[in-house]
């Protein structure tokens, strides 16, 4: 286990560092949308599909991008690269706030899509692989207890901020974090240090001894397996509440249901840190996997009623936290340390290109056909990504 002091001045510093921006970057280009789409579409009178559109085309670009911006990070180091993001981040907030023409709109959206590239977890779990090598994954897993603090510390702030400064005066203040908080912990403190490639820096640990090339079937099944789960949070973050709603729940039980689902992320995440170290980050991927899937089953069996609702908000949110780290471990695990970063983000593009596209194919189920259609279109998603897991073999298995 890392002392006191290799979090101020080892390579674990990462870890505090990393949080801190993580919070700052998902809560000020991820997170505030929700809130202030409505409001950019009644001020300049655009539909709020349009609005949304925008948000929906920044992660489409960022999708794009992902795996060129994981090859910078193997090449420069995450301090830059991240540096650089959240720089961009900062002036894409400026334009969207300056500029109020439709096309200047998505041209705000397309540099925040490349801000959204250049520091989420993607490019986080690219620095920590660069820092630390094969013994990434612990780091990965601290990583994610803090960031997935991050809704639970944006939307109230965002709610604040809008009530005090409008939509506008609140991404302003979300640039000024970018650019003065965030950019300079990222190129000043967040540590420098490389390990090789087959090198592991916590003691005890060990590399693979042997590894999937990062093409073929293997890449193919996982790139697919994660990318087709990205239909299922992203869509759901954007639909389940309002379905809880439609099957009769009153609005207060509805938003105590959803307040769970971040708690549940984060609980999961520190029980797979305590209990699971040892165990392979397939078989994590695939308990989470499974256990969504159960929970699905258990809402087509009984219906959704509030008892089933907050087994469902739970199981949901304990899932997509176990999934949030096997993002990180499982191409670690099966293909190792060496071009790690560009390995992360040929797995992110396909990723963020589906975190996209779902709310608006679940809005177009929901509207066409019906809340139980959308349901079981996310249970598909899910079964299918668990049969890719299931698929994939360890190296030597």
């Amino acid at each position: 286990m890392p002392q006191i002091r290799d979090f101020v001045f080892g390579p674990w510093r990462a870890i505090p560092v990393l949080g801190v921006t993580q919070v700052l970057t998902w809560g000020t280009l991820f997170y505030p949308p929700v809130l202030t789409m409505p409001l950019i579409a009644a001020d300049r009178g655009w539909s709020l599909a349009f609005a949304m559109g925008g948000f929906s085309f920044g992660l489409f670009v960022a999708g794009l991008i992902a795996p060129r911006v994981g090859a910078a990070v193997d090449r420069h180091g995450g301090h830059w690269v991240m540096a650089v993001g959240s720089l961009v981040g900062a002036l894409g907030l400026v334009v969207l706030v300056a500029f109020a023409h439709p096309l200047a709109y998505f041209a705000a959206w397309t540099i925040l899509g490349v801000a959204m590239a250049g520091n989420l977890y993607d490019p986080a779990f690219a620095s920590l692989g660069c820092i630390f090598g094969a013994a990434a994954r612990r780091p990965i897993t601290a990583l994610t207890f803090i960031g997935g603090l991050a809704s639970t510390a944006s939307w109230p702030a965002t709610f604040f901020l809008i009530e005090i400064s409008g939509w506008r005066g609140t991404y302003l203040i979300y640039a000024a974090l970018l650019a003065c908080i965030a950019a300079p912990l990222h190129a000043f403190v967040l540590p420098r240090t490389r390990a090789d490639a087959g090198s592991t820096v916590a003691k005890g640990a060990a590399a693979p001894a042997t590894v999937h090339p990062s093409t073929g079937l293997p890449f193919v099944l996982v790139a697919a397996g994660f990318a087709v789960y990205a239909f299922v949070p992203s869509g759901l973050s954007a639909h389940l509440l309002a379905i809880f709603g439609r099957f009769g729940l009153d609005p207060a039980t509805v938003v105590l249901i959803g307040a769970l689902f971040g708690p549940s992320q984060v609980a999961a995440r520190l029980l797979e840190f305590v209990f699971a170290g040892n165990v392979h980050p397939l078989l994590v991927s695939r308990f989470a996997l499974t256990l969504l899937v159960g929970a699905f089953a258990l809402a087509a069996m009984f219906g959704l009623s509030t008892p089933v609702a907050v087994a469902f908000a739970v199981m949901f949110g304990a899932a997509n936290g176990l999934m949030t780290i096997a993002r990180g471990a499982v191409p670690l695990a099966l293909f190792g340390a060496a071009g790690y970063g560009r390995l992360i983000g040929r797995i992110g593009g396909p990723f963020l290109v589906m975190q996209s596209i779902a709310p608006l194919v679940l809005a177009f189920v929901i509207e066409h056909a019906s809340d139980a259609a959308a349901l079981t279109l996310a249970a598909g998603f899910t079964a299918a990504s668990l049969l890719c897991m299931w698929l994939v073999r360890r190296p030597g298995g």
